[in-house]
Parts: C-alpha cells; sequence; structure tokens
C-alpha cells in the first residue's frame, strides 16, 4: 500500500522519479493523491486546475520514491497559461526515471493521446500507460480502443476507487532504477559528521553562502540562475566539529527556453534534503516566502531534518519592512508548521548576520542530536499533560504512563498511554510544540511514538 513514510535515499543518494503526464482532467491529481496517501493536490473537474508540477514522497511495497503531478499535456495549446502547462509537463519527464501516461477511459481516445504517445516513443525511458476511470468490469471493454495506438500493454485502473493500482504500480517499481538490499532489522546509521545541505529557490544566494562558511571560492556565483553547474560535498568545521556542505547544483542552461532554468530546481533541493541531516534553507527577502519555498521546507519536516531559515538580500529589503520581529511574523504566517526553526537574517554583500547563522547551526546541530535522560523526560511530560490534559476518548480518560528517548537525528520519544488511538493528531501537536519547549530542542523536529502499556510491559519482559 502507498503511504507517506519517512525516507532515506538509495546508494546513489537519490531517490527514483515518476512522472504522472496525460491531458487536463484525467484523474493524475486523484491518482498523487492515492499514491501519496495524502490530499496534496487538488483534485477538481475543471480542466487545468493542476498548473505546476507537483512533488509528493510515496513507497510501494517498501520501495520509496518521488511524485511529480503535472498540468495536462496538450500539444496543441494555444494560451500562454496552456503552453506553460504543457512545458511543465516535458520538464517533469525529463526529469522522471519512469513516465505513466495517463488516458480518460470515461471520455476516451483523444487525438491528442495519439500526439502524446508519438512524442513518448522518442523517450529513452520506461514509459507505462493506463486507462483511469475503469471502475466496473463492464467498462474494461473501452480499453480495446485505446490499444489502436500500438501500445503493447495498457493497465486499466480506477483512481477513485483504488481499482488495479496493485498490478500497475507492481510493474512501475520493478522499472525504478535498482537500489541497495537492505539488511533485515537493520537500524540506519548515521554518518558522522553531520552532512549540512543549502537549499533554496535559484538565484537566492546558496553559492555565495557556501563560499563564505568555506572562505574561498568554491562554486561560481552569477547573477543568472543554474550557474552552479555540479553539486559538490565539502568537509568543514564549525566549533571544533566535522560537518560535510552539501551544495544544491544548479543547471546547465537551455536559451531555448527560458523555463528551463528552473527546471530542477524543486527536485534537486529534495534530493539535497534528503542527503542532509540540517538544512540551511535561504529565503529571499525583498520577494518573501514563496509556494515553492513552503514546498521544500515541508518535504525537509517530513523526512525529519534539522532546519534552520535564513532570509538572504536582507540589505535589499525596503527600509520600511526592514523589521525582523515583524518580517519573522510575515515568514511564520506562512510557515507556521516550521515555526520552531531559528530565523536569521543575512546579507551575502556585506557578510551581514552569517556569525548569528553559524550559531544557529550548532544550536540546531545540539538539538538534532541531543539525547536526553529518562527523569527531565518524564518530569517534561507529566507538566505538560498536567497543564492540558487529553480529551476523552469514548468516553474513556486517556493516561500517560512513561516516556523514554529510543533515538536521536532527529529525537525520536516514545510514550506509553493508556489508549494510543484516543491521542488526537492535534494533540500530538500539541505535546510536541510543549515539549520541545521543555527539552530545549531548538530547530529539530520531535517524532513522536505512541504505544499502549502492554507493549512497555513486554518491552520490560525482553
Amino acid at each position: 500500500m502507498a503511504r507517506m513514510t519517512e525516507f532515506s535515499p538509495g546508494p546513489s543518494g537519490r531517490l527514483p522519479v515518476l512522472a504522472l503526464v496525460g491531458r487536463p482532467n484525467v484523474g493524475k491529481s486523484a491518482l498523487f493523491n492515492r499514491l501519496t496517501g495524502k490530499r496534496k493536490a487538488i483534485v477538481d473537474n475543471t480542466p487545468g486546475v493542476t498548473r505546476d508540477r507537483n512533488y509528493g514522497a510515496a513507497e510501494w511495497e517498501e520501495r520509496k520514491f518521488i511524485l511529480i503531478d503535472t498540468g495536462g499535456f496538450d500539444s496543441e495549446a494555444e494560451s500562454g497559461l496552456e503552453r506553460k502547462i504543457q512545458e511543465q509537463s516535458r520538464l517533469a519527464m525529463e526529469e522522471a526515471d519512469v513516465i505513466l501516461f495517463v488516458f480518460d477511459g470515461k471520455a476516451g481516445l483523444n487525438p491528442l493521446d495519439r500526439d502524446a504517445v508519438l512524442l513518448l516513443r522518442r523517450v529513452n525511458k520506461p514509459v507505462f500507460y493506463a486507462v483511469n476511470k475503469i471502475d466496473t468490469p463492464p467498462k474494461e471493454d473501452r480499453l480495446y480502443e485505446f490499444y489502436t495506438l500500438g501500445v503493447n500493454e495498457i493497465f486499466p485502473v480506477s483512481a477513485e476507487h483504488g481499482l488495479g493500482i496493485t498490478a500497475l504500480m507492481d510493474r512501475i517499481v520493478a522499472a525504478f532504477p535498482s537500489a541497495a538490499e537492505k539488511v533485515p532489522g537493520e537500524e540506519e546509521v548515521r554518518p558522522r559528521p553531520l552532512f549540512l545541505a543549502v537549499v533554496g529557490r535559484p538565484n537566492v544566494g546558496k553559492s555565495t553562502l557556501v563560499n563564505r562558511l568555506l572562505g574561498y571560492e568554491r562554486s561560481v556565483v552569477d547573477s543568472v540562475p543554474g550557474t552552479t553547474r555540479d553539486a559538490l560535498d565539502t568537509p568543514f568545521t564549525l566549533g571544533g566539529e566535522p560537518y560535510v556542505l552539501v551544495d544544491t547544483a544548479g543547471i546547465r542552461r537551455k536559451a531555448r527556453i527560458v523555463d528551463r532554468l528552473e527546471r530542477y530546481s524543486v527536485i534537486r533541493s529534495l534530493g539535497s534534503v534528503e542527503r542532509g541531516d540540517l538544512v540551511i534553507h535561504l529565503l529571499d527577502g525583498p520577494e518573501g516566502v514563496t509556494d515553492q519555498d513552503a514546498q521544500i521546507l515541508a518535504y525537509a519536516l517530513q523526512r525529519g531534518k534539522g532546519l534552520i531559515l535564513a532570509v538572504n538580500k536582507w540589505d535589499l529589503v525596503p527600509p520600511e519592512r526592514r523589521s525582523p520581529e515583524s518580517y519573522g511574523e510575515r515568514v511564520f504566517h506562512k510557515l507556521a508548521f516550521v515555526d520552531f526553526a531559528p530565523l536569521v537574517f543575512l546579507s551575502m554583500l556585506t557578510g551581514e548576520g552569517v556569525e548569528d547563522l553559524l550559531k544557529a547551526v550548532q544550536g540546531v546541530a545540539l538539538s538534532y542530536q541531543r539525547r536526553i535522560r529518562t527523569a527531565p523526560l518524564n518530569q517534561a511530560l507529566r507538566e505538560v499533560v498536567q497543564a492540558h490534559g487529553p480529551p476523552l476518548y469514548q468516553g474513556r480518560e486517556v493516561k500517560f504512563f512513561y516516556a523514554t528517548q529510543t533515538a536521536v537525528c532527529p529525537p525520536t520519544l516514545m510514550v506509553f498511554v493508556s489508549v494510543p488511538e484516543g491521542v488526537s493528531s492535534g494533540y500530538q501537536r500539541y505535546l510536541i510544540h510543549q515539549l520541545r519547549l521543555a527539552l530545549g530542542l531548538t530547530g529539530s523536529p520531535i517524532r513522536l511514538i505512541l504505544r499502549a502499556r502492554r507493549d512497555e510491559r513486554r518491552r520490560r519482559k525482553k
């Protein structure tokens, strides 16, 4: 079953990528939501609702991958918006390891489908074809007209009802690039030193920051987005502790299509997030928070990464907006889900704020690797629960018995309660927020695992 999960990349440091393409309104977003297990993509009957590439993370039969949902694929796009949707689809195809083209079983074969299949024949990647909206056996007769395209295998599916997904995904996952075998029961061992990833939108100042951190011109710096060609890992020392700096690679510039300058910005940032333990996310001071910033940070939070937010080009922000307090309020209004991350203000032109950034990195690193003694952990838990207890579950009181830390990077807390299913997601967020404050875990996410009392007894017996 597909589900959102905590990820670790394969030996190449990169997860395989599956791109969903097809005409508008064929059900790509519904399929995206089913595979990621989360209603992230907007689903609507209006063609072209999904205008940009939408990235999500999923797992199928213990194989983890990145999923890209795209706007509609229209080879005869006329308006500017339609051309952009078409280009987004082509860019997603270039980023992908495997492509899934989705037909509309309800509307039937369309001339645009023929054009798309002809285009996909020239793609040197595994391509699979699925006819969506086949939710009853009689409707499978609609597949025959699609076989006139000369496609060898077509999968009937219903994204809405989950029919046919297993057969399709088993074949797709088998076509992913090979991954290293994991020994059953083997725990993930994080390498020392910590890996520090610098991510952010194109031309926000990542390479300049890397050069300042390292003290020399390691990256080519230019005002044109995409001038950083390669991603290089560079060891360095901060406060006597070893780190490895992971710089986000840019792309080659292709003047033929201007949009290609940013075509890999999201996927490469996600790759850097995967490989990093701590993430410095650069925001553009004059522009502020964008949807792409929120998307990358949400991805980093899901992966349990330590976070530092840095506002670059602070010297270019208009004076009337250059109040750190009010600017910070605007940032966390849009990024409330990472309000625990320290926020620093930088100017790569003058070097302002770099020392504050280094202190923030050191603080987050300490929190990220911190082991908490059992006594202060349980004292903090008791105080948090006494201050605001959980609501009743089916008329019963939910009791908290005991907590212990089971892992670091990030701190992982196992809490034994009377009824784990009675602890709502809202109350879990309250626990995490209050425990972070009580324990001083600045900049680090906390993973909370709830277990029943019988699990505690079984653990102690072992």
